[in-house]
């Protein structure tokens, strides 16, 4: 049985579609800025010029500003008062509390190895093959985001749409920490084997193999990157 009231619901809906429009934009345009700090295209700090970007983009100055609301969520961003949106510097505690999930989310994918299809199968081994490619051109930003679609091609394994959104995110905070560290050949050239290596595990069906050198891999780069950012 339907009452009347029982459409009022929808009626409010339809009176809020243009903030649901607005909405699903601002997602698009967080979308493009998450991933363009994944590639590596925006460094941490640097400050973020509504007009410049919303001439860029061609979305409302309101639509930016949600954007920028959806990523100061994911500690993408900072606004600061008075001063404007920057992007945000992750400090070693935060790499403490990225790479425990990391742990967790990662080392999980790989036992998936044996039953994903060869699309996820090859999309670990482009990874690789990217990175080893950039490592042979000295071109040492292409092997960071080969290493980031390492990661998440490791997650892909699953099979889990909610699982891969996750880690862009995470892998967007992580790739910030990246820019902080500094010299790219000099963090990514010994975790670039590495990688080499978990593939070469998983191709041999040594899946344990491969997730205990993932572990490893995950406590060296935290151990780096907590020293690196807190000066010692």
């Amino acid at each position: 049985m339907t009452s009347v009231d029982g459409d009022n619901w929808l009626r409010a809906l339809a009176g809020e579609r243009g903030d649901i429009d607005r909405s699903s934009t601002a997602e698009r345009v967080a979308d493009k800025l998450r991933t363009t700090v994944l590639d590596g295209g925006i460094q941490p700090g640097r400050q973020l010029n509504e007009k410049a970007l919303g001439d860029a983009l061609r979305v409302s100055r309101n639509t930016l500003r949600e954007a920028f609301r959806l990523l100061t969520h994911e500690r993408l961003l900072v606004h600061e008062y008075s001063k404007g949106v920057f992007v945000r510097k992750p400090d070693w505690q935060d790499i403490v509390d990225l790479y425990g999930a990391r742990r967790i989310i990662e080392t999980g994918a790989l036992r998936y190895w044996p039953r994903a299809d060869d699309r996820a199968r090859g999309a670990v081994r482009d990874a690789v093959d990217l990175g080893l490619a950039g490592a042979r051109t000295g071109d040492w930003i292409t092997v960071g985001t080969a290493n980031v679609k390492f990661h998440q091609a490791i997650t892909a394994l699953a099979g889990s749409r909610r699982l891969d959104e996750e880690m862009q995110r995470l892998l967007a905070e992580v790739r910030l920490a990246f820019h902080v560290m500094g010299d790219p050949e000099r963090f990514h050239k010994d975790y670039l084997p590495l990688n080499r290596d978990i593939l070469d595990h998983l191709e041999r069906d040594r899946v344990r193999e491969a997730e205990d050198l993932l572990t490893d891999y995950f406590d060296r780069a935290e151990k780096q990157l907590v020293i690196g950012l807190r000066g010692e």
